[in-house]
Parts: structure tokens; C-alpha cells; sequence
């Protein structure tokens, strides 16, 4: 028999890290509970402190970030903050997340909102600081609290950041623990996080690793596609206008946003126009041995970039490979003839690098970037700078991208600063990049909806008649009604307290235990698990009912919460399960311990 190879041992730093993660996740499920009894007003009034409090930081959080990461812009980073202090909240404060959201008089529905629960968030190093800043107000403007898990190389300037909203919310009234971040960081306290119980939902920003993680947490998550975004210059655009947008796009921030512009597929007929425009707005195009050069250090032999020249300047990284290039470059272009393995500057690159493309129409276009998303960006974003109105559609219809700006940097127009789409700094790719959602991520999404559905139509039983009526009643077209039968069979005393003895011996009830009957008449056995409380009754109020006490054999303590998976392990070691008194117990774990007999009450 072959050897099993022995789990690699988990160092002291990932078993202190894991500790960590369940501490934080059990204190968030107890703020949890609290921060959902919040009326509206309350937790505007902590979005609105948090938002006000960052907001006077985000200048210190930009350098902090900068110093801590070593890459990006101090400008950039500063516009992404305040993008995520102030367009973020406005964006969200108007919003209903407690209580009615809606009624609809026509079909006679009620929508209620009902916080997700535990949110646990994976903040990247590439955004760290605005990432922080939209996660946190997101997801407390749904009432659900929040552990932060921060990339290990921007732990310092996530944790400052969740501090000064921690503090803020805590002043205006938040419960204590409802924003919590990991100190001890690795990806084994990662992992441990993302499978608490406690955790209800994922927010996964980060390489695609992670993300994939996150995924087979077994928990609801949304996760982000990488990003190779395409733009499109058409014969009928602006091309000065175009060119300054994909430079400024691609320059943003050192290019760190997964929707910055990646490739630009140019039109034959204005080739030589964008090219000049291109190199006019700070690009800087390259030779063919230039292009090959940068590529053999840009791109690792996984297809992914070399995060030594990850949110450089383009300077930077033309000193690092060792190409000169004119003072005052803002990108670097390579001219390429495909897409693909072979053609590795292709891939999304998260710095100032864009591939180049020329195409004979717009048809040609569409075709090569779907190519380009389709190497590492389906679903995420594209650009189309164009004035006629029927390519910018037919764009619309047939690529797989779910944002598709317009006459804008694709950086800025992704995530609504300078479009009408939701503000968000989490963009789901949808199916065709893995998503559960193709939407810009907003409270809205860490809200379940409750439905409160009143009868619009009477339910009507089967009709009772004969061959000859139904046939007699079809004939004369008349409508058919519900058949009320002349007797209804009872049992007499005697026979039902037989069979009522008979269900008890089944269950192993004594013949003289105390019995509850139910609302259709048939007996069942009382349960201390739903205690007498006023207010649940038909009429406000519900009666006290003698609940018998029984001696139960092979029960812990009481526990108050229980999964499937609890359930499964007491049946293996033959013990019943004691239910605290508002314990939660999961559908399939009350479904599986009900037909085992197997919970008892306190």
C-alpha cells in the first residue's frame, strides 16, 4: 500500500491567525444580532458618522497605502478614497434597508428586508484603502456586520482604515465587534475565516486563486473576474478624445484597478490619427525586439504579471527591463498580431503596458475583442469610443462584457465615477466570468427579501362528482365548481384515542404524556422548544400550554445554533442534541433531526 503523504504542519503564525478568525467571526454574529434590531434612522446615522470620519483621512490613507504597498499613485489613490467616502455613501444613503421596502397593492405583496448576516471581506493590496472604505459602509447600511481579512502587504493601511470607521460607528451607537479586521494575516486564517459558520457571505476581492477559495467556502460569495479590458476606437470617434481617455485609464493609479484598460483595437481608417494622438497624450510605442524584451519580464510562465512591475510607472518598469523611453511616458504600447499563449502582452498586465491591434471594420473589432476578454476578462468591462449609434449597439448586443462604457476611460466609467452605473469598487462578471452576478456590488446585494403574499385567488379543491355530472356539466359549458359532499365520516372517541396511542407508542411517548394537538387535529408531541410568548396568536396572543418535562438521556449542553453537519455527527455518536431557547437550527438540520427524534429543549 502506498504511503499517504503527511498534512503539511500549520505554522504558529497560521494557528494564531486561524484563532483569530474564529474569535472575530463569533464576536461579528453577536453584533450581528443586535446591529439587525437597528430601525432606519439609526443605521444611517452610523453610514453617515463613518463616511464623514473617513472622509477627513483619505489624503493620510492614500500615502499610507503608497508607502506600505510601494506602488500606485498618491493622487490616484486619494480620488479612489474619496470616491468610495463620498460618491459610495451618497449613492447608498437613500437607499431602505430596514422594515417594508415596497408594497405592491396590485398583487398584494409585501417586500421585507433582512440583513444577509456576517459578511467577510477579502480586501486586495491593489486597492486597499478605497476597498475597505466601500465594504465597510455597504455592508453596515444592510445591518450586517463585518470581518476584514487584508492582503498581507497592506495589512497597515486596511487596518487604519477599518479603525477610524470602527470608531466612528462605535460613537454614533453601532454594537461593539460589528467591524472587525484580522491582525495576524495568511491564508490559512484566511480560508478559516471564509468557513465559519458565523460567516453568511462573501465579499472576494483579490487574485483568482482566492477568489476560487472563496467560492468552495461553501458559502454565498461574490467574487471578481480578473479584467483584460478591450477598447474599441471606431472610424467615427473623437480619436484625440479617445486617446486621452485610454491613457488616462491606463495611467490611473498605475493601472492597479482590474478594469483599467488593457488592449486597443484600432480601425484601419484611423490607424495613423490614434497613433499619433496616443503618443501626443504621453504613449509611448515600441519596437518589436522592445515589446519581446518587456514581455520576457512582464509575464511569468503562469501567465501572470510579475508583480515586481505590478502598479509601476511606465519610467519605472521601461528602467527596470531596460528600454529608454522619452521623459514624460505614460504608457507603453506593443503592437501585436494575436491574442493568446503566444502573444503573452495580451493578458491583463495591472500596469501602465497596453497591446495594440489593428482591424479592417468594426466587425473585425468586435471579433478580436472577444478574443481579448475571452483571454482573461469575460464579463468584466470594455470600452467603445464611437459616435455612430448602431456599432455602439451592436457592441452592446454581442460582447461578453456586462459593463461597456462608452466615450469614456474604462477605469472611471466601470465603476460610475463618470457614468450612471451603481458606484462600486466590487464588479460581479456574471456567468461568463464565474459570478453569481453581473451587477456593480451595493447593499442591496447583502439583503435577503422577505415576501409577504396575501391570496389573490381562492384555492379550489378538486371536484367531487360523477363521470356522468362532469360530462353533463362540460356539455352545458357551464363553470365548474367545487362539490361539497353530503356527509363528512367522523371517528368516534374510542377509535381516535386508539390511533392516538398507536402514534405515541411510535414515538416512544408514554400513554399518559401530555399532548399537543394541532390546528388540523392530529396529535403531536409537545415541544419545549417554542415557548409561550404573547403576540403569537391568532388574535395577538398565544396560550400558555403545559409543557410536560422529560428526562432525557445523553445530551450536552445547550447549543444554539445547529447545522446538518452537527446533526450528522450526533447520530454517529448516538447522542441527542439540547436546544438552547432561541436556538437556530438550520432547515435541513430540523428536517434530519426531526425524523430522528433527536433534539430536546431546555
Amino acid at each position: 500500500m502506498a504511503d499517504v503523504p503527511a498534512a503539511k504542519p500549520h505554522s504558529d503564525r497560521d494557528l494564531a491567525s486561524m484563532a483569530e478568525a474564529r474569535t472575530l467571526a463569533r464576536a461579528a454574529r453577536v453584533a450581528q444580532a443586535q446591529l439587525a434590531e437597528l430601525p432606519q434612522d439609526r443605521i444611517d446615522a452610523i453610514v453617515d458618522a463613518m463616511a464623514a470620519a473617513v472622509r477627513q483621512e483619505v489624503d493620510a490613507l492614500a500615502r499610507l497605502a503608497c508607502e506600505e504597498t510601494g506602488f500606485g499613485v498618491y493622487a490616484d489613490k486619494i480620488i479612489k478614497n474619496r470616491f468610495a467616502a463620498e460618491q459610495v455613501h451618497e449613492f447608498i444613503r437613500p437607499m431602505r434597508t430596514v422594515g417594508v421596502l415596497r408594497r405592491d397593492e396590485t398583487r398584494k405583496i409585501i417586500e421585507i428586508a433582512e440583513p444577509f448576516g456576517v459578511v467577510a471581506a477579502i480586501v486586495p493590496s491593489t486597492n486597499p484603502t478605497s476597498t475597505a472604505i466601500y465594504k465597510i459602509l455597504i455592508a453596515l447600511k444592510a445591518r450586517c456586520a463585518i470581518v476584514i481579512s487584508p492582503h498581507p502587504s497592506a495589512a497597515r493601511c486596511i487596518s487604519r482604515t477599518a479603525e477610524i470607521m470602527a470608531a466612528a460607528a462605535a460613537r454614533a451607537g453601532a454594537p461593539a465587534d460589528v467591524i472587525g479586521w484580522m491582525s495576524v494575516v495568511t491564508l490559512e486564517g484566511t480560508q478559516e475565516l471564509m468557513r465559519q459558520r458565523e460567516v453568511a457571505v462573501i465579499l472576494a476581492t483579490g487574485g483568482l486563486g482566492l477568489v476560487r477559495a472563496a467560492y468552495s467556502a461553501g458559502k454565498p460569495a461574490y467574487g471578481v473576474g480578473p479584467g483584460n479590458a478591450p477598447c474599441y476606437v471606431h472610424q467615427s470617434a473623437n480619436v484625440a478624445k479617445a486617446a486621452q481617455d485610454i491613457i488616462l485609464g491606463k495611467s490611473f493609479d498605475n493601472g492597479l484597478l482590474c478594469s483599467s484598460p488593457n488592449s486597443i483595437v484600432a480601425d484601419k481608417a484611423i490607424d495613423g490619427a490614434l497613433k499619433a494622438a496616443l503618443t501626443s497624450s504621453g504613449g509611448h510605442f515600441l519596437t518589436t525586439a522592445e515589446a519581446q524584451k518587456l514581455a520576457a519580464v512582464l509575464v511569468t510562465p503562469q501567465r501572470l504579471p510579475n508583480p515586481v512591475l505590478v502598479g509601476r510607472t511606465a519610467i519605472q518598469i521601461a528602467e527596470i527591463v531596460g528600454i529608454a523611453v522619452p521623459p514624460g511616458t505614460r504608457a507603453l504600447i506593443a503592437v501585436l498580431e494575436g491574442v493568446g499563449r503566444d502573444h503573452p502582452l495580451s493578458i491583463e498586465k495591472l500596469c501602465p503596458v497596453l497591446s495594440y491591434f489593428v482591424v479592417d471594420d468594426w466587425r473585425e473589432g468586435c471579433e478580436r475583442c472577444k478574443q481579448v476578454l475571452r483571454y482573461g476578462g469575460m464579463g468584466h468591462t470594455m470600452s467603445i469610443h464611437a459616435t455612430d449609434d448602431d456599432v455602439i449597439l451592436e457592441f452592446g448586443l454581442h460582447k461578453p462584457a456586462f459593463r461597456i462604457v462608452v466615450n469614456t476611460p474604462t477605469t472611471h466609467g466601470s465603476v460610475g465615477l463618470t457614468t450612471g452605473l451603481d458606484p462600486a469598487m466590487t464588479l460581479g462578471c456574471g456567468g461568463h466570468g464565474g459570478n453569481i452576478t453581473s451587477d456593480n456590488i451595493s447593499p442591496l446585494h447583502l439583503l435577503n427579501i422577505k415576501r409577504v403574499a396575501y391570496e389573490l385567488r381562492p384555492a379550489v379543491a378538486p371536484a367531487q362528482r360523477s363521470v356522468g355530472q362532469q360530462a353533463s356539466m362540460t356539455d352545458s359549458g357551464s363553470s365548474l365548481r367545487p362539490v361539497v359532499p353530503e356527509r363528512v365520516r367522523t371517528l368516534d372517541a374510542p377509535t381516535l384515542s386508539a390511533r392516538i396511542d398507536t402514534f405515541l407508542a411510535s414515538r416512544g411517548i408514554a400513554k399518559d404524556a401530555a399532548l399537543v394537538v394541532g390546528r388540523d387535529g392530529s396529535p403531536s408531541r409537545p415541544s419545549p422548544l417554542v415557548p409561550s410568548h404573547p403576540g403569537d396568536g391568532p388574535l395577538g396572543e398565544r396560550a400558555a400550554l403545559p409543557i410536560p418535562v422529560v428526562e432525557v438521556e445523553n445530551a450536552g449542553p445547550p447549543v444554539d445554533f445547529v447545522c446538518e453537519d452537527d446533526v450528522r455527527q450526533a447520530l454517529r455518536a448516538g447522542r441527542r442534541i439540547r436546544l438552547a431557547a432561541r436556538a437556530i437550527v438550520t432547515p435541513a438540520a430540523r428536517e434530519l433531526g426531526d425524523s430522528n427524534d433527536l433534539f430536546v429543549g431546555e
